[in-house]
């Protein structure tokens, strides 16, 4: 790929777009803004506690009954300094999502290095129909978020040589392609490393509420299903409609200067990337029918209960018959995110040794260890969200906030629905200034989940509304880290199309996405509609009438 030059300031977009790229460019780095969080957070607990702020805690009881009334705590306090110097290691090590990313990564870093996710996009979209081209990017291209960076290193360059090489304008390919890894982020048919991700933080938000919550990988999983679905006829006619007739006809041939193979949509598959598709295929299934294995008594249900594998019951499943389906199945709901390293893993190690990328174990164990590499940055950023969150708790600022929050929220007398929907559009502004999603939910969640609930709103519904409107304004920033890859993709066709011109194409993408997912999320909390297994849009406090 040819080196481009950073786009004159000339170039860039003057208006709305030129103001948030010139504010967005001034912000630091997300792990400075925890530490100026960190900062504010102190000034702040010491002016409430001298002013003697206090909540009564809406489930915690005394002995003799009475609410626990939670102050607000200085920070500056002797035993409080003490806690947060004396377990530095422990507050870092336990931040709930570090380790559910961490354990699913290993897994996705040999499937990314073996070649899987590329191979698997290439043979998705290369054999794509003409009319049907642009549904098949944008389907893959939101499933190929499990791939994380892969998705846009292989991905979006690939579909603008495919539309090329079907007469149709490469930047269209491009826009769609980026509109669904990154302004469809968050949408999918399966749960993923982003699940893992977000809900460890919302359960450590869950915590200053009620301590019995368990993070449910699978806690949005309808929700994600039916936004792929929405999203898909969004993207279609915003290239087909808008985009590509903006662009006009293209005349300029199938290949922008690369000879890469892999660049090549009339190149068939190696038999061995073939065969290494067809075994991880394979692999899949087996790791799929053991997970189905560890969670149904097979053989029992065969045999209509005259014989039992475990014994009693299967490893995955409470045995409890006074609990509802739902909750004997959370043994299984938690098991997720080590299932999605085994099916990484088992897939990835599948391909890589049909296709030739793994020739030995010590191939593996070097993928695993690249992967974790790949992570260093985001340790780092967990560090300093890990401390904010535990101080936040300190302080007591969390519940307080909630508390009041949800009190203003009841009396405004605004409908819960159109609160949520309000949610998704601050998510969406927020992001334009800080583009990682897990550094905003980390100091949105402290308040915003726990809040939610004490309005009926569970904390898998507060998590969803956050993802529709994080993932929708992604590709406008140029915040947003992959945004000048993008836009290096896109000169290789058009020399001299610059940032301004990669927002202007964006735009119409992210207006309609931020719409959709506006509209579908109050639709989901009036219909009240489930959003996952075990999942439920309302919640009920313990002890609440």
């Amino acid at each position: 790929m040819a080196k481009v030059d950073a786009p004159a300031v000339e170039e860039r977009q003057k208006g709305i777009l030129g103001w948030i790229e010139k504010t967005g460019n001034k912000l630091p780095d997300p792990v400075i803004i925890f530490a100026y969080l960190i900062g504010i957070l102190i000034v702040v607990s010491v002016i409430t506690d001298w002013m003697g702020v206090s909540v009564e805690h809406p489930v915690r009881v005394n002995e003799d009954g009475s609410p626990v009334v939670e102050p607000a705590r200085m920070l500056f306090r002797s035993e409080l300094i003490e806690h947060l110097l004396v377990r530095m290691p422990t507050i870092f090590t336990s931040f709930h999502p570090l380790g559910y990313v961490l354990v699913v990564m290993l897994g996705a870093g040999v499937a990314e290095r073996a070649g899987l996710f590329g191979t698997a996009m290439r043979a998705a979209v290369r054999n794509a129909p003409r009319f049907l081209l642009t549904p098949a990017v944008a389907l893959v291209a939101m499933l190929a978020n499990l791939a994380a960076d892969a998705a846009y290193v292989v991905l979006i360059p690939l579909a603008g040589v495919i539309y090329a090489a079907a007469g149709r304008h490469p930047i269209a390919g491009i826009t769609a392609a980026f509109a669904g890894v990154s302004g469809g982020f968050s949408a999918n048919l399966f749960p993923g490393q982003l699940d893992a991700l977000l809900f460890g933080i919302t359960e450590a938000a869950v915590g200053s509420l009620v301590t019995d919550w368990v993070m449910n990988i699978a806690g949005n999983w309808y929700f994600i299903a039916v936004m792929t679905i929405f999203y898909l006829p969004v993207i279609w006619f915003v290239t087909d409609g808008i985009i590509e007739k903006r662009l006009g006809k293209w005349t300029g041939g199938a290949v922008a200067g690369s000879s890469d193979a892999d660049d090549d949509p009339d190149a068939p598959l190696t038999a061995g990337q073939k065969k290494g598709l067809a075994h991880a295929g394979l692999a899949v299934l087996a790791v799929v029918f053991l997970w189905l294995f560890l969670t149904v008594d097979l053989v029992e249900l065969v045999s209509f209960g005259a014989v039992s594998v475990w014994g009693g019951n299967p490893p995955l499943l409470n045995p409890d018959p006074a609990l509802e389906v739902t909750q004997q199945l959370i043994p299984f709901f938690t098991s997720l995110v080590a299932g999605f390293l085994i099916l990484f893993l088992a897939a990835g190690v599948a391909y890589g040794m049909a296709a030739g990328t793994i020739k030995t174990h010590r191939d593996t164990v070097e993928m695993m260890a690249g992967g974790m590499k790949d992570m260093g940055y985001y340790l780092v950023l967990a560090f300093a969200a890990a401390y904010f969150v535990e101080m936040f708790n300190l302080s007591n600022l969390g519940i307080i906030s909630a508390v009041n929050g949800a009190n203003a929220i009841q009396q405004s007398g605004l409908p819960l629905p159109i609160v949520l929907g309000l949610i998704v559009l601050f998510a969406g502004v927020l992001n334009l200034f800080v583009g990682s999603a897990s550094a905003k939910w980390a100091f949105m969640a402290p308040i915003l989940v726990p809040m939610l609930m004490l309005l009926g709103i569970s904390p898998e519904m507060a998590t969803a509304a956050y993802r529709v409107g994080d993932s929708a304004t992604n590709i406008i920033t140029p915040l947003m880290v992959y945004f000048p890859l993008v836009l290096v993709f896109a000169r290789r066709w058009v020399p001299d199309f610059g940032i301004g011109s990669l927002t202007a194409a964006m735009l119409p993408y992210s207006i309609w996405l931020l719409i959709t997912g506006i509209i579908m999320t109050i639709a989901w909390v009036y219909l009240g509609l489930p959003l996952g297994p075990g999942a439920e849009v309302g919640y009920t406090l313990p002890g609440a009438n």
